[in-house]
């Protein structure tokens, strides 16, 4: 007889398989807590969609942002923890235990950790909805190799922008990364990089203010901050770099968040719930790199389990 899931209680709840939640699950897991981590994506989250990580330690030469986030996934399934695919839609924090609600049906377990991660902002500008996925990208990893041969505009100017555009350049005949300061955030060895591109190039001080296509983007509208003066940039695809946001929209209202949506914890990163914590990217205050995302899994594993041992 199958198992009925929505009955079940864990010990613990992970919503979301990033660096952050597969840390604590891989804790949890080793200290024998039954563990359900839940993501739409599947393990790795966001890390995923990073082609290369050069930063994070114990990997001299780097590792793909895939096989990071694979090894992750697969060392928290060893150690027993489970990992379900499917969207988490909300969080009722006012029950014991806890219930979380997903496109597959309900969890439930008696504590929650939230490490939901950010997704890419959007530009919010005519045309990125309507050219999603027609030229339109958020993700160079995923979308890249579609765009072998073509000119390709890349928006932003931190480490991610950067590193889409030197991903790009393997597959397109040039790349445009337009920035609305006239320097770049990104780290100095990463900037050196691309300033060695001969593949890619600067529109430095403008914004995006549109995304020209019908049925593909064939160009931007982008404006000088400074002049106010329009101009077109043409191009047959844009990849859209300009920071993250929180992943939250599930969470209820008791569970406290700052104005910009991240999850206000205290230093041992409870919430404003009792037993529901927070890690990572989707936590206020927090750095976000994925090695910072580590640390703050192994935090929250260790007050969830104090949480769950009732002691402080």
């Amino acid at each position: 007889m199958a198992e009925d899931r929505s009955t079940r209680v864990w010990d613990l709840l992970i919503i979301g398989a990033g660096p952050a939640g597969l840390t604590c699950a891989i804790y949890a897991g080793r200290a024998r807590l039954s563990t359900l981590v839940l993501d739409r994506l599947g393990p790795g989250g966001q890390v995923a969609l990073n082609h290369f990580v050069e930063n994070y330690p114990g990997f001299a030469d780097g590792i793909e942002g895939l096989k990071l986030a694979d090894e992750m996934g697969r060392q928290a399934e060893r150690f027993g923890a489970e990992v379900e695919a499917g969207e988490v839609t909300a969080l009722a924090a006012a029950e014991r235990p806890f219930s979380v609600q997903t496109e597959v049906g309900v969890r439930r377990g008696r504590a929650v950790v939230i490490a939901a991660g950010c997704a890419p902002r959007r530009l919010e500008v005519p045309g990125e909805q309507e050219l999603y996925q027609r030229g339109v990208s958020y993700c160079a990893t995923c979308d890249g190799p579609l765009f072998s041969g073509k000119h390709v505009i890349v928006v932003g100017g931190g480490n991610s922008a950067i590193w889409e555009a030197l991903f790009l350049s393997r597959f397109a005949s040039k790349v445009t990364v337009i920035h609305r300061r006239d320097k770049l955030r990104a780290d100095r060895g990463v900037q050196e990089r691309a300033f060695a591109d001969p593949k890619i190039e600067f529109l430095w001080s403008h914004t995006v203010t549109a995304i020209i296509g019908e049925n593909t983007v064939r160009g931007v509208r982008a404006k000088h901050v400074a002049s106010g003066e329009e101009r077109e940039v043409a191009a047959d695809g844009v990849f859209v770099a300009v920071g993250t946001v929180p992943q939250t929209e599930f969470l209820p209202p008791e569970i406290a968040r700052d104005q910009a949506g991240f999850v206000v914890v205290s230093p041992s990163l409870q919430s404003s719930v009792e037993g529901v914590f927070a890690c990572g990217d989707v936590r206020s205050g927090g750095y976000r790199q994925i090695a910072f995302a580590v640390g703050d899994g192994a935090l929250a594993y260790r007050s969830a389990r104090q949480y769950l041992e009732g002691r402080p």
